[in-house]
């Protein structure tokens, strides 16, 4: 398993840099899954918008996967070396996932070994809760579970700066394994550990 996890995935130099170092291949080989944010709607996803920003990223056409959440079945059998989940709303992306049923999916092909990029929501979504973001991500009222998908022992709060030292504090003092991710830094994780970059 291995995650690359940010606040910012590719919009920062430093993270755009530790995904790049950290693929299982040259980004240009990878096939990626790119399963955007509560944002995406039968109309953009139509459009050539999201290719064209993975191609910006440097994937190549014709490796590139844009998830629909209104036909996950596509997916199901779709092989990639990458998947990449962006920021967002953590709970409506975390929540179309599961309507979707493609929740159970995304973790099964991280544990086999598809590389994982989480930017933001996508790195709250691989921790243990998402329970403490509803300081910052409006929560929906019909959203109530707020287990995340449990491959990473811990939470994190993504965007750190001075501003929400109080609230990391509060939630080590509380026992909670977190840990703090400014728009610089990320996180990579395998099996053979954690290291903070």
């Amino acid at each position: 398993m291995k995650m690359i996890l940010s606040s910012s995935d590719f919009h920062e130099d430093a993270p755009r840099k530790a995904i790049l170092e950290n693929l299982p291949k040259p980004v240009g080989e990878c096939r990626v899954l790119f399963i955007p944010n509560e944002r995406a709607t039968p109309e953009n996803l139509k459009n050539d918008m999201y290719f064209r920003r993975l191609r910006q990223k440097g994937f190549k056409k014709g490796s590139i996967f844009v998830f629909d959440h209104t036909r996950p079945e596509d997916f199901f059998g779709v092989e990639t070396d990458v998947i990449y989940v962006s920021g967002g709303n953590t709970f409506l992306t975390l929540k179309k996932l599961r309507d979707a049923g493609f929740d159970g999916e995304l973790a099964r092909r991280i544990r086999a070994g598809t590389t994982y990029i989480g930017g933001s929501a996508g790195a709250h979504i691989v921790g243990k809760s998402v329970a403490h973001l509803t300081r910052y991500d409006e929560c929906p009222d019909d959203f109530s579970d707020f287990r995340a998908l449990g491959l990473y022992d811990g939470i994190f709060i993504c965007h750190y700066g001075p501003e929400r030292a109080a609230h990391f504090r509060a939630l080590k003092e509380a026992g909670e394994n977190v840990t703090a991710l400014s728009n610089e830094q990320t996180v990579i994780v395998t099996e053979n550990g954690v290291r903070l970059t």
